[in-house]
């Protein structure tokens, strides 16, 4: 970009002072290197002399004189260089591409949200709210509290979630269904999810639940998002063909490698699960003819190369996955610490750049994690909470208690009450506390560059660590920071070799 330098000279008194820490991201590896302007959610790809200015400046504190000195002895670049490098960023500064400022913040940090009732946003990004009241627009359905699978980090504790082995009622089912359209009020979409424990081996409510949905979703005018997550193990024919009927969204379970699969996910007997899974996940993503499924896998410490999983996951034939972080006490020895995380941020590098290079070639490999949309991502009340857990994303177990999401589900402090009636009272008032639950009420996020791409972690792996939604899982942090790093990474090489 050839600019006007003298027109622009000035535009970075604006950075003295300017939290570079809060607000920008530069990372290089190898010949490639970008900046990440936080608050524009822009990616920019620099080249040599300009990554070294924008460094320079962040090393200086946005003062220029000093961050010059720096650039005309240490990295011998010329004056001329760095007037126009200097210019081009103040093309962009002044597009609101880079050294952007967090508008947002002074309205959050001193204020409650109440982004369950975000309506809309005017011309002048102003949040319109009204009176706090949850609106439900997804329900995970703890159809089955029981599992033909005994996995070692199951959080479910092998399926009951610290209760008893039970299935849902079709009655109970229905009135779950009705309590989402009760408090879905104006969302014309809403979700649902059969989950579990395993949620096939409860297959005849599924189906009988999936036709009543449609219709009362049909009836209420409302547009309907079904999926069931499932080990895979009673993918049988049947099953496979109402679920392709039926049009549900599917989640496939799969760690990777046969050690590795079979060392987390055995049978109740102990044996592996490897080969009946493998068999029967191929055969249902052929008959989708790999669209709308993803496979979902879980890494330990047992498995510190996990890339290798995810391109084994990729070798099978699968191109829609994920193989994702295990939430653990750090009692377990299977959990991940910090003197993981440079093998950890080694292996994403490998898969990103293993990724391309067979996209290279022409095949196709989705990874979920890696999978930013910048341009058209989530809406700012997303960006801002995250999943929606308590308010907009709720849980329902077999017996029909409400719970902020699936991880909460069977711990009584977070219990809301029941699908047959309404959520108010001191429930109301814990919906509230996860509403306002939001990256600027959150412990180190206003600081956080990944602040609105991870939107402060995990609630459940927040309280689990410290016992405060608002005080962020350390580790969680690291491994969100590393993930997104590299999915950045990924991104511009990708851009790179479209251009």
């Amino acid at each position: 970009m050839k600019s006007d330098a003298s027109a622009n000279r000035y535009w970075w008194t604006d950075l003295q002072g300017y939290d570079f820490t809060a607000h920008i991201l530069t990372f290089a590896c190898g010949d490639l290197a970008f900046v990440y302007d936080v608050n524009s959610n822009s990616l920019h790809r620099l080249d040599r002399p300009a990554q070294q200015i924008v460094e320079a400046l962040i090393d200086n504190r946005g003062d220029v004189n000093a961050a010059t000195s720096q650039l005309l002895c240490e990295y011998q670049l010329s004056s001329e260089l760095i007037e126009e490098i200097f210019a081009e960023l103040g093309e962009l500064k002044k597009a609101g591409l880079l050294f952007t400022k967090d508008d947002l913040a002074r309205r959050y940090s001193y204020q409650g949200s109440e982004l369950a009732k975000v309506e809309r946003i005017d011309t002048e990004e102003e949040i319109v709210s009204e009176a706090y009241k949850p609106i439900v627009k997804a329900l995970c359905m703890h159809i089955a509290h029981d599992c033909n699978l005994r996995c070692t980090y199951c959080f479910a504790g092998t399926g009951p979630f610290g209760g008893d082995r039970s299935l849902m009622s079709l009655e109970t089912g229905q009135e779950a269904i009705e309590f989402l359209l009760r408090h879905s009020q104006g969302r014309r979409h809403i979700e649902i999810d059969f989950f579990g424990g395993e949620p096939l081996l409860n297959f005849a409510v599924v189906k009988d639940l999936v036709a009543y949905a449609k219709k009362r979703a049909a009836e209420e005018e409302k547009v309907l998002k079904l999926t069931l997550t499932t080990n895979g193990l009673l993918l049988d024919d049947e099953t496979t063909r109402f679920l392709n009927e039926e049009g549900l969204s599917v989640v496939l379970s799969l760690d990777g490698r046969p050690n590795v699969h079979d060392a987390m996910r055995p049978y109740i007997d102990g044996q592996g699960s490897y080969e009946e899974v493998v068999e029967n996940l191929q055969k249902f993503a052929q008959s989708r003819q790999n669209q709308d499924y993803y496979v979902r896998g879980t890494y330990t410490r047992h498995n510190p190369d996990f890339a290798a999983d995810a391109l084994h996951i990729h070798d099978l034939g699968f191109v829609h996955l994920s193989v994702e972080p295990v939430v653990a006490s750090p009692q377990d020895g299977y959990a991940l610490t910090m003197e993981d995380l440079p093998q950890i941020d080694e292996q994403y590098r490998i898969l990103a750049e293993e990724i391309h290079r067979r996209k290279q070639k022409g095949e196709e490999l989705n990874f979920f994690h890696f999978q930013l949309d910048l341009a058209e991502g989530p809406c700012l009340a997303k960006r801002l909470s995250g999943c929606g857990a308590g308010f907009e994303y709720m849980a329902v177990d077999p017996k029909g208690d409400l719970y902020p999401c699936h991880q909460f589900v069977g711990q009584e402090k977070f219990k809301l009450g029941h699908v047959s009636g309404t959520i108010e009272g001191q429930s109301q008032e814990v919906c509230r506390v996860f509403a306002d639950a939001h990256i600027y009420h959150k412990q180190g996020c206003p600081s956080c560059w990944a602040r609105f791409l991870c939107s402060g972690g995990c609630h459940a792996n927040n309280e689990a660590e410290s016992g405060d939604l608002r005080i962020p899982s350390k580790i969680g942090c690291e491994l969100a920071r590393i993930r997104l790093k590299w999915a950045l990474y990924a991104k511009v090489l990708m851009e790179a070799e479209a251009q």
